[in-house]
């Protein structure tokens, strides 16, 4: 029988729906110069919904220009990362859409640099870049150059389900030391608990369907597992080895071995392990932080939320000039870009609920920073899929008096591993998601042999 979701738990579904949703047409592309000139940026979809909060920032740079200035004009693009990235590449290889600056996922800057279709940044077009965080400002450079600046960050966040625990007599405290092994004990008491909550299955979920989630918590086990581990050098060298990938692919199986990990996690993308989440059939969840806000008004005081156990991959996206675009236009996207990621931007991105790019968004714990920039355009952004006005609710403050923002998010991003920096990224990914599938088939292979294949495999992708 099929199970019936609340309210809520569809409404955490529509915004999946929205960030993730395919599109039947592609946005019309500008078609030329237009009276008064326009800088046009092309971008994902943004999740906080209808009039979301880089729309509103985008329209509060527009009215500090003035009328006979520059306008600036945000176009989404449809379909996931993948879709987006080959859209990306085509237009400006092209030169078929007139984008002056792209939102670029921190993992295509390498390949967008290496391939001369984003142009080195100057200074105007970063404010206080001390105040950025470090690990999330080197993904804005290649080769030795800065090619972007970092927009909204991202991190993995593990989410929790405070009435399990406390159902299955748990007393320990899952905060930000809490290891795998924490995890598995508390997943061991909820197993044993007699009646088990309402439609519980498994202890947790993720993302390992044939996709970049995939990925992501492969390069979380792999860090986890080997300090300092990483695929390739600072210039894009295959820099690991079959003993370090075998002590990865032991982690990676460990974590996602039954009775643990909800079996159909194997299968999931980002809006089936929310919903699997949401339904209550696992207590943990691993997530991004953008659907903190949304999680919070479906359980309120029964959610929890801390940093992973182990390492943790960076996201996010980073804003950049295409060099097909003219000198002039060039100087004022490089304005417009220092605009959108100033620290009154940054803590607009806070209070909409991504994860901001500046130590300064987070100085101020125990409610939402102030956000100058939008606040006189719009009555907030909207985490809404509908795009009602929904200004965010979930607590800063948690239990203990722990900061959601300066002791969770922060430290997370910090601390943050990012995957492979080369510009065959592409190929990487995908290597990885087709080698490590094989832990997941009707026979898996040992460890050895999958780290062996993986090895090998990647020495044919990468240099070196």
């Amino acid at each position: 029988m099929a199970r019936r979701l609340t309210a809520a738990a569809l409404s955490l579904l529509s915004l999946i729906a929205l960030a993730s949703c395919t599109g039947k047409d592609a946005p019309q592309q500008p078609q030329g110069a237009a009276d008064p000139p326009r800088i046009v940026v092309a971008s994902g979809q943004d999740v906080t919904g209808k009039n979301g909060i880089r729309q509103q920032l985008i329209d509060a740079w527009n009215a500090r220009e003035g009328e006979g200035g520059y306008r600036a004009r945000l176009v989404e693009l449809p379909g996931s990362a993948d879709q987006q990235r080959s859209q990306l590449l085509g237009a400006l290889q092209s030169g078929g859409a007139e984008y002056d600056v792209v939102n670029l996922d921190v993992t295509w800057i390498p390949e967008f640099a290496a391939a001369g279709l984003i142009r080195p940044l100057t200074g105007a077009a970063v404010k206080s870049p001390g105040d950025i965080i470090p690990a999330v400002d080197r993904t804005s450079f290649w080769g030795g150059e800065r090619y972007a600046v970092p927009f909204n960050s991202d991190v993995g966040l593990l989410y929790y389900r405070k009435d399990h625990l406390r159902d299955a007599g748990a007393s320990r405290t899952v905060g930000p030391g809490v290891t795998w092994t924490d995890l598995r004990n508390l997943i061991d008491a909820v197993n044993d608990d007699s009646p088990k909550p309402e439609n519980y299955e498994e202890g947790w979920t993720t993302q390992l369907a044939a996709y970049e989630g995939r990925t992501v918590n492969a390069i979380e086990a792999f860090a986890s597992a080997v300090p300092g581990f990483a695929l390739t050098d600072e210039d894009g060298r295959y820099a690991a080895d079959e003993a370090r990938l075998t002590a990865g692919v032991t982690e990676l199986r460990e974590r996602t071995a039954t009775p643990y990990m909800l079996e159909e996690a194997s299968g999931s993308r980002e809006a089936e392990s929310l919903s699997a989440f949401a339904e209550g059939r696992t207590t943990f969840l691993r997530h991004w932080p953008y659907v903190y806000p949304s999680l919070y008004e479906t359980f309120k005081g029964n959610l929890g939320v801390t940093r992973l156990p182990g390492k943790a991959v960076l996201g996010g996206q980073n804003l950049a000039v295409t060099s097909n675009t003219s000198e002039q236009r060039a100087a004022k996207a490089a304005e417009l870009i220092a605009f959108l990621t100033d620290p009154d931007s940054e803590r607009c991105l806070l209070r909409a609920g991504f994860a901001a790019t500046r130590t300064s968004a987070y100085e101020a714990p125990g409610g939402a920073p102030e956000c100058r920039h939008a606040s006189a355009y719009s009555s907030g952004a909207s985490a809404s899929p509908t795009g009602e006005s929904a200004e965010v609710k979930a607590p800063d403050q948690l239990a203990d008096g722990v900061s959601y923002s300066r002791d969770i998010l922060l430290p997370a991003l910090r601390e943050a591993v990012q995957r492979p920096r080369t510009p065959l990224y592409g190929a990487v990914t995908q290597t990885l998601i087709t080698e490590l599938g094989a832990l997941y088939g009707p026979r898996p292979p040992g460890d050895a042999q999958v780290a062996k294949n993986l090895d090998e495999a990647l020495s044919k992708v990468l240099p070196g």
